[in-house]
């Protein structure tokens, strides 16, 4: 096992004299082809050019000696510290921390950063990176090949972003591009890279700032579920509080998630996942509950996209969702999402046989199946007396191997 190994976070500012003394009494260096040129670099070091970090993790395991790792920005914030501290390779870290990549990212937009989304954006994670750049104002991308601003571009198709796009942070080769996220998509971008990516109303955290970093949970009105005077009235037939409720309850939806609300109405269900962290795609064929659903959205702070359409034919073109509500369209409706596989479905039906359809079909297409009968009785206080009675049959669809 290495005797030592020492993390460098590296910024493109000159090396602390701390990071020069670990440098300098180095056997191993491992780092990227820029680090490897570093003339601190000693001669008669080892040198590991860093690809997988777990391999390089291995052979530092192996090694007998003084190890070195440079790595760029803060090596402990989404970098190689997470990996060297893995129990299997048992190696005891020393961390000389340099600026962040979105630290110096923000430096450079000469914008705040402490209400912004940090996210990693591998092949594997793009689009759950791409649903936090829906879903929020203000994102720093950390990028990799494959999964970089024009890829971001291509995937925010529909829905406008400005990118700050920070090229080789740090090196003689640094640039700063500002462009929207459709021109993106049309220019080859230098590696490494990060995206800030901007939309919506930015800052509002007054001039003493915020109190917690990224999203402030605390924004908006208390509560889940809320009134209907929250939406400008009535919520319109089929929807209730109750019913609202348990839909998001069943669906779950989270940040990095993608949710469509099928029949989004008074634009309840698409605002409350919304307000969740989740991206969302409210869709309806009536003009005047699109309207209804910006205006929502508009009143309460959150950023979502409407599509106008009937479904199931404007869905074709939507990209993948991981949970869906379908308030409109029946079982033609619930079998078309069924058939684009997402984690999720819930939907509801006026009456026992209409219940009975979606459910056979949610489970010829494989999903779990639940159904509750639910009723609710709204009482007026003053008398204690009833003023609205609704009846509906809940039904929810997990698929088995994609249940989280």
């Amino acid at each position: 096992m290495a005797d030592r190994v020492t993390v460098i976070g590296w910024d493109g500012s000159p090396l602390t004299a701390a990071a020069r003394a670990a440098l300098g009494a180095a056997t191993l260096v491992a780092g990227a082809a820029h680090h490897l040129a570093l003339p601190e670099v000693p001669a008669g070091a080892e040198r590991i050019r860093l690809g997988s970090v777990a391999l390089a993790a291995r052979r530092i395991a192996a090694h007998r000696g003084t190890a070195v790792v440079l790595a760029d920005g803060d090596p402990g914030f989404f970098g190689v510290v997470r990996t060297l501290r893995a129990p299997e390779f048992g190696l005891e870290v020393e961390v000389v921390p340099a600026v962040s990549s979105v630290a110096a990212a923000f430096a450079r937009a000469g914008m705040p950063w402490d209400d912004a989304q940090v996210v990693v954006a591998h092949r594997r994670t793009l689009r759950r990176a791409v649903n936090v750049c829906r879903a929020h104002t203000k994102v720093a991308v950390l990028t990799s090949p494959g999964a970089g601003p024009a890829e971001l571009g291509l995937l925010l198709e529909g829905v406008h972003r400005t990118f700050v796009i920070c090229e080789e942070l740090g090196t003689a080769h640094e640039r700063v591009s500002v462009v929207t996220s459709e021109k993106a998509a049309d220019h080859t971008w230098r590696d490494p890279n990060v995206v800030i990516v901007l939309g919506g109303p930015v800052g509002t955290a007054g001039e003493t700032g915020g109190w917690i970093a990224g999203r402030d949970p605390s924004a908006g009105p208390r509560g889940w579920s809320l009134p209907a005077e929250a939406y400008g009235g009535d919520l319109g037939e089929g929807e209730t509080q109750l019913l609202r409720a348990s839909q998001l309850a069943r669906l779950g939806p989270r940040i990095g998630d993608l949710v469509w609300d099928i029949g989004c109405g008074s634009g309840a269900f698409a605002v409350e996942a919304t307000r969740a962290g989740a991206a969302v795609i409210a869709v309806d064929s009536d003009r005047a509950a699109c309207a209804r659903t910006d205006a929502a959205a508009r009143r309460l702070g959150v950023q979502l996209q409407i599509v106008h359409g009937t479904a199931p034919h404007v869905l074709e073109n939507l990209p993948e969702p991981d949970v869906v509500r379908v308030a409109g369209g029946g079982a033609a409706v619930v079998s078309a999402v069924a058939d684009r596989r997402p984690q999720r479905i819930v939907t509801h039906a006026a009456t026992r046989d209409a219940a009975e359809l979606v459910g056979r079909d949610l489970t010829e297409h494989g999903y779990g199946v639940e159904c509750a009968l639910l009723q609710s009785v709204e009482l007026d206080t003053r008398a204690w007396t009833e003023k609205e009675r609704s009846v509906a049959f809940l039904l929810s669809g997990v698929l088995p191997r994609r249940s989280a």
